[in-house]
């Protein structure tokens, strides 16, 4: 490719994901070095002139940055030990998915070996890479960020949240719990009318309505979570709980699952029963803070 960067970048793992890192890089001018266990998966890539590393220790010397997008961190870390790796000096983010502890403990592991290491996480699909839709969470010390940000620029919306390794993983799954939480309450929703001959698609834009009315508690309710205050400004548990009530029967009546909502109101039962009925919604933290025991 023309017009290359002074930034030569290494992305090791090429699933989707993985390519599309690699061709945002090269999109941007940066030297691209691949490499891949399966070496076909670079054929399209080296075709648009990506360089292939015949080693993975090699592919870690063409490059000051190393990107490490795999199926899972013990991946990343066989890879890491493999034979003629070295470490030192090198910057490395390893963008797969993972927990935080897993992130926690490969930047020790990594650190050691004189790693200049970022955890992160990719809130994007693949192709969206390169695009400011993809956002690039990362973790660590932020100077190993400054060192980088314009190159790292190339991949999308970079965020950075802080010198805690954990704190990208633990985003990533806070992330997916929204998701799948907006989605679970639209099907809920969706299942109940469509016993009436309301299809997904009448009822969607009623839910998107709610949804965004919902997403503008979120700041006053983050308040009250932060200074440990719940006064009834809305409505009260109780009230609350009396709704959940409601639309258990209502499902129930019309042939619906009600797991759902049962499983919130048996939640909002024991904060009720614990004296805080009458206090508001976001006094459910202290439910969702610790696990259950039986």
């Amino acid at each position: 490719m023309n017009n290359k960067t002074d930034t030569a970048v290494t992305v090791i793992g090429l699933g989707l994901m993985g390519q599309a890192l690699a061709g945002a890089f090269m999109r941007a001018g940066h030297a691209t070095t691949v490499w891949n266990r399966t070496t076909a998966k670079s054929d399209p890539l080296v075709a648009e002139g990506a360089r292939l590393a015949p080693t993975i220790g090699d592919a870690f010397r063409a490059s000051p940055l190393t990107i490490i997008c795999v199926t899972d961190y013990h991946g990343v870390h066989e890879l890491l030990r493999a034979t003629g790796v070295e470490l030192a000096g090198t910057t490395l983010i390893n963008l797969t998915s993972g927990d935080s502890a897993q992130a926690r403990e490969t930047a020790r592991w990594a650190e050691q070996r004189g790693a200049h290491y970022l955890d992160g996480a990719i809130m994007a699909v693949p192709p969206a890479i390169g695009t400011a839709e993809a956002v690039i969470l990362l973790s660590g010390p932020g100077s190993h960020l400054e060192a980088h940000g314009s190159t790292l620029g190339a991949l999308g919306t970079v965020t950075y949240l802080g010198p805690d390794h954990g704190l990208a993983s633990l985003y990533d799954v806070a992330g997916l719990a929204m998701m799948w939480s907006v989605l679970n309450a639209w099907l809920q929703g969706t299942a109940l009318l469509r016993t009436a001959g309301v299809d997904a698609v009448t009822y969607a834009p009623f839910a998107r309505q709610i949804v965004t009315e919902v997403a503008g508690w979120l700041p006053g309710y983050a308040e009250q979570i932060d200074s440990g205050s719940f006064p009834a400004e809305v409505s009260a548990l109780e009230t609350d709980a009396r709704a959940m009530a409601h639309l258990i029967e209502e499902s129930e009546a019309v042939g619906v699952n009600a797991e759902l909502p049962k499983l919130i109101k048996a939640m909002a039962d024991r904060a009720i029963a614990a004296g805080h009925g009458g206090e508001q919604y976001p006094v459910l933290i202290e439910e969702f803070s610790r696990p259950r025991t039986d």
